[in-house]
């Protein structure tokens, strides 16, 4: 039977652990619910498996800084001002980019490369996910380089409201281990229900329709392809504003292309 155990420093401690194992997976608390936590090629098969999700649709990349951020995508200053102006004030955000040669550099050899790219050799990469799981990826790059991949613990298409005991069975008994942590989860979205609350991040993409990064808007308008918000979720509203004081225009897409 998977263990579970309460958020805290000995129940990160032991994600590492398993995330550093060939194929370690586990189901970790953020902002907007739970997901499922891999680091290779094996790990991230066991997350398409217990999602019984199709392999086209790739998982997020983690990311618990600016200057992991920084290294492995490929940006402009445009985009790292949009970055940096959530990272200020703790929003959770996520932009489809490509991959740098860098950041290629550090994808596990193993095959993991095709699981967590889409077509266009793009993916999305995000910040400010929730505590528990950025501790848990911060000490797996500060203390070996090691990316983590995630994607939403439920079956595809199905929330877990926020609630570890709504990851479903399948989830629950094909992972190695899962912190709960109700309470915080709750505590993002204090006024709003199960019914009401964001169980996702807004998505916003960075490329074009072949995967290359858009050009900088240069605050003019009408230029295109310009950045496009593909998603809405947690903090939408201050996303959006964020969005209008970093570039002229940009386009409102919820439902494209990812």
């Amino acid at each position: 039977m998977t263990e579970y155990q309460n958020w805290d420093q000995k129940s990160e401690a032991k994600a590492v652990d398993i995330l550093l194992e060939n194929g370690g997976t586990l189901v970790s608390p953020t902002k907007v619910g739970y997901i499922i936590m891999a680091s290779d090629f094996k790990g991230l098969e066991r997350k398409f498996e217990v999602k019984k999700r199709k392999k086209n649709k790739p998982g997020v990349v983690l990311c618990s800084s600016l200057e992991q951020l920084g290294l492995i995508s490929e940006m402009n200053e445009e985009i790292e001002k949009f970055y940096k102006s959530h990272w200020d004030r703790d929003i959770l955000i996520g932009c489809i980019l490509p991959w740098s040669e860098k950041g290629k550099e550090l994808i596990p050899k193993d095959g993991a490369r095709t699981l967590m790219m889409d077509t266009r050799d793009t993916s999305c990469f995000v910040i400010k996910f929730g505590r528990p799981s950025e501790n848990i990826a911060k000490i797996l790059w500060d203390r070996h380089k090691k990316l983590v991949f995630a994607s939403s613990a439920n079956p595809s298409g199905i929330g877990n409201k926020g609630q570890v005991n709504n990851i479903g069975q399948n989830i629950a008994e094909g992972v190695d281990f899962i912190i709960e942590a109700d309470d915080y989860v709750r505590s993002i979205q204090p006024r709003e229900s199960e019914d009401t609350r964001y169980e996702q991040g807004v998505m916003v993409s960075m490329v074009d329709g072949n995967g290359k990064l858009v050009p900088k808007q240069k605050f003019r308008r009408n230029i295109s392809p310009a950045p496009r918000l593909i998603r809405k979720g947690l903090d939408n509203d201050l996303v959006m504003s964020i969005l209008s004081q970093c570039f002229e225009s940009w386009d409102y897409r919820q439902g494209d292309y990812y």
